[in-house]
């Protein structure tokens, strides 16, 4: 299974907001052996977020958004989704039901406040898609066509995720392996163990740790696990990590390529 990830926030593309929706989402996609093929931020502009979705919708397997699902003016993704479909929004009694329920839980926790909150506006999603609801806050999400549209809080992202996490897997595998050589020592190693085994390799400097981490993605069991013997067998390579004192002279074979 190929993902592609499009995150949305004026924040993210200034700097103002570090974006670890992403980085999360990518690693339990990998965990499920999908292949994390694209992850684009936009700005909160409804036509560019429809266009990315629409051609992303045609080109993977699944397609997750996030961000910008709310009620103020900045939230235009759900009405952006829509439009790459061709819908309208359109208001469930479920999801309207899950809204006003979160706002008498939220009315309980903060008696002294008054919420002004439009439930339609809030509760509002692509017609005919299938909702998520929003255990962890108030907007609730869905799933139009291959299209999953989540939170952007982290919170509420992660637990929307976890409840559609089955709806992802894919075949992709990998193994690390840990190295004290200089990247320029075991280039034709990791060459040769791609050619062999039809696995890719990628090696990740680490100078605090200490060591160079090796990375073998591929789909078959089997090969991945001979690519790994041969490079543990010709490359001073170890399964556990191992560290040495990277010296300034040791520099310029240990950091990453710009």
């Amino acid at each position: 299974m190929e993902v592609a990830l499009i995150t949305v926030g004026d924040e993210l593309l200034s700097g103002d907001t570090v974006n670890t929706n992403a980085n999360w989402l990518a690693g339990r996609l990998a965990e499920r052996g999908v292949a994390v093929e694209r992850i684009l931020s936009v700005p909160d502009d409804r036509e560019t977020i429809a266009d990315r979705v629409a051609t992303y919708g045609d080109a993977f397997d699944r397609v997750i958004v996030t961000g910008g699902i709310g009620g103020t003016p900045d939230d235009v993704t759900m009405e952006a989704v829509a439009d790459a479909f061709g819908r309208d929004l359109a208001v469930s009694e479920l999801t309207r039901a899950d809204v006003e329920e979160r706002l008498a839980e939220i009315a309980t926790r903060i008696p002294d406040r008054d919420l002004d909150v439009d439930v339609d506006a809030e509760a509002a999603i692509p017609g005919e898609s299938r909702p998520l609801l929003n255990d962890a806050g108030l907007a609730p999400g869905c799933v139009v066509e291959n299209v999953y549209v989540l939170p952007g809080i982290p919170e509420e992202l992660k637990a929307m995720f976890e409840s559609v996490a089955d709806e992802f897997a894919g075949e992709r595998r990998s193994r690390f392996l840990y190295t004290v050589e200089p990247e320029a020592n075991i280039v034709p190693a990791l060459e040769e163990a791609m050619e062999r085994f039809d696995v890719t390799v990628g090696c990740y400097p680490d100078r605090e740790a200490g060591h160079n981490r090796l990375k073998l993605v591929g789909t078959d069991e089997s090969a991945l696990s001979a690519g790994g013997d041969w490079l543990l067998a010709n490359v001073d390579a170890s399964e556990t990590p191992v560290a040495r004192d990277w010296g300034d002279g040791d520099a310029d074979a240990h950091e990453p390529d710009d």
